[in-house]
């Protein structure tokens, strides 16, 4: 049999990266993505000294895309699709939690085009291509701090705009964009055609990665606080390697899962109504076809 093909954006380092190691030390198909060329493909080469001797599995790869522009992500699936990738598993584990607010060239504000829109319109578009396999899996990256989103149920603001006429809390923002990623893989599961699985992974507070070094503002101010109930990055990872690699497939498809169990969101993130309400208003934003109900 095959190796196995995987997809990890944000692969250039942190949790990314180092799933992506344990997926080549499995004798993986390993591709990663990133924003830095250069980086990305720093991160591909150094992989490749951690791949078992005597294996099918192709040399770790990198593909460099700004997920945070939906041309890029358009793109990036379509390079995909033309260099003949069959796509196995798409971890969707780019992330950021910016300080400020700040709009994208696409009009939107930016942690939600990278936390929300960017997983969403990769999937919906490596989908279309027809570039997964059956039985692919999709893993977006989520949070327990999902719990601490703000969002209109009445009518929610799935482009971000609306933190720009109120105050602007880092930790609000991040919260809201990964409910609303929440929210929206709950919905696409519904709608995929048999065969497919899509799941959320939540890792957990993890040490030492560019969420919490890297985010500025008070996320950055409060990271030491919570710094000795963090986890490790390798056991931060182990969720999103079970739900890409367990045989059989983890169900149920559309499920928030922790410590490799399913576990249950916040009352927000599983509200059926809203949940529709996101996907269609996320689709309609970003240009895209709405799947039908598949399920």
């Amino acid at each position: 049999m095959s190796p196995r093909t995987i997809v990890i954006t944000g692969g250039a380092g942190g949790l990314g990266l180092v799933a992506a190691s344990h997926l080549v030390r499995a004798g993986t198909n390993v591709i990663l993505v990133g924003r830095d060329a250069v980086r990305t493909a720093a991160a591909a080469d150094g992989l490749r000294d951690v791949a078992p001797d005597g294996i099918d599995a192709l040399p770790p790869r990198a593909y460099a895309a700004d997920l945070s522009r939906w041309a890029q992500v358009r793109d990036l699936a379509a390079k995909l699709t033309d260099d003949g990738i069959r796509v196995d598993v798409l971890v969707n584990n780019a992330g950021a939690a910016f300080p400020r607010y700040g709009q994208t060239p696409d009009g939107v504000e930016r942690t939600y085009a990278l936390n929300h829109h960017a997983p969403f319109l990769l999937t919906h578009s490596l989908l279309a291509a027809g570039t997964f396999t059956a039985d692919a899996r999709i893993v977006n990256l989520s949070t327990f701090v999902e719990k601490r989103g703000r969002l209109d149920t009445a009518d929610p603001d799935v482009s971000g705009t609306s933190w720009r006429d109120r105050f602007y809390s880092q930790i609000h923002v991040y919260a809201t964009s990964k409910l609303l990623g929440l929210l929206a893989t709950r919905e696409l599961a519904r709608r995929l055609p048999d065969g497919p699985q899509i799941y959320s992974a939540n890792p957990g507070m993890v040490k030492n990665t560019g969420m919490n070094t890297n985010a500025g503002g008070l996320m950055r101010l409060t990271a030491p606080l919570f710094r000795p109930f963090a986890i490790t990055p390798d056991q931060g990872v182990r969720t999103t390697l079970w739900l890409a690699t367990a045989s059989p497939a983890p169900e149920p498809s559309g499920g928030f899962f922790t410590k490799s169990q399913q576990t249950a969101p916040s009352r927000s993130a599983q509200d059926t109504a809203l949940a529709r309400t996101v996907y269609e208003r996320t689709a309609a934003l970003l240009g895209i076809e709405a799947l039908t109900t598949g399920r």
